[in-house]
């Protein structure tokens, strides 16, 4: 399989991290993921402009232009026969001898790029089906913003949900849902979708950005601003977004199902919506 590293495509044997690496030692990074249809990405700009503003905010600079990148990311995806499937890139403040907690000068040590390719076709019986969820507080820290590579507080919550048999788990600070361990939250009452508004305290989710967008233009009433755990408790659909779910129904919370206990009316008009933005871009899904 090819890699990129840096600014080249390698093999992946030949990819070597040194153990000083300061993603290794102090998890000092960034990612993003970005996904493809038919061979073709989807949202790519939108990705990558994340990739660089989360780099931004942790003063750290990429050692290429965002169309350097563009070029880099479709080349890889080519090489590895990608169709249908996933790319994931991470940033790293690279290697820091003797090890310090404050930032190295970025002009003696060079940034540390990788990006590898998945092949990951669409679950649509499970797009179908949906999936389950276990309530558990947001115990991350106040900059949920940036996609860093430090993801220790959602692999606790994902980890609580699945000893209790659930799919994914579903943050709270202090009652307030925020977002899920590994996609952002959604709920619909009255025909009325929910979403907590962008900020410190959940990711700007691409995808979140996009079904916002298709259910706006479909005519769909949206509202970004904070519900609660009550709220989720009286909702007639509930749902998951990120890159590699699509739009996701959350049938169960905590084992009490959400109202009929299976995809509403809502989601799958949003599944649809999404379908068809991402034909826009990538051609027919297959």
């Amino acid at each position: 399989m090819k890699v990129i590293w840096n600014n080249e495509i390698v093999e992946r044997s030949e990819v070597k991290i040194d153990m000083e690496d300061r993603g290794y030692q102090f998890a000092d990074g960034v990612y993003d993921v970005v996904r493809a249809y038919n061979g073709k990405f989807f949202t790519l700009n939108e990705h990558v402009d994340r990739l660089f503003s989360s780099a931004e905010k942790i003063e750290m600079a990429l050692p290429f232009t965002k169309e350097e990148l563009k070029q880099l990311l479709s080349k890889l995806i080519q090489e590895n026969n990608i169709d249908t499937g996933n790319v994931y890139m991470q940033l790293t403040r690279g290697i820091g001898i003797p090890r310090n907690h404050s930032y190295p000068d970025s002009e003696l040590i060079p940034p540390v790029f990788t990006a590898t390719t998945t092949i990951v076709p669409r679950d649509q019986t499970k797009m179908d089906q949906g999936i389950t969820a276990f309530i558990v507080p947001d115990m991350r820290w106040l900059r949920c913003d940036i996609k860093s590579i430090s993801l220790l507080g959602n692999i606790m919550a994902k980890h609580e949900a699945h000893k209790k048999g659930c799919d994914e788990a579903i943050l709270h600070r202090d009652g307030v849902v925020t977002e899920c361990s590994s996609s952002n939250a959604w709920m619909i009452k009255n025909d009325t979708i929910y979403t907590h508004p962008d900020g410190n305290l959940i990711l700007p989710g691409i995808t979140k950005i996009m079904l916002l967008k298709v259910a706006r233009k479909a005519g769909i009433p949206v509202k970004e601003e904070v519900f609660t755990i009550k709220d989720l408790e009286e909702a007639d659909e509930v749902f998951a977004s990120s890159t590699t779910i699509e739009a996701m129904p959350i049938t169960h919370i905590n084992g009490n199902p959400v109202g009929q206990g299976k995809r509403g009316p809502v989601v799958e008009k949003l599944q649809q919506l999404y379908v068809e933005a991402v034909e826009e871009q990538c051609g027919q899904i297959r």
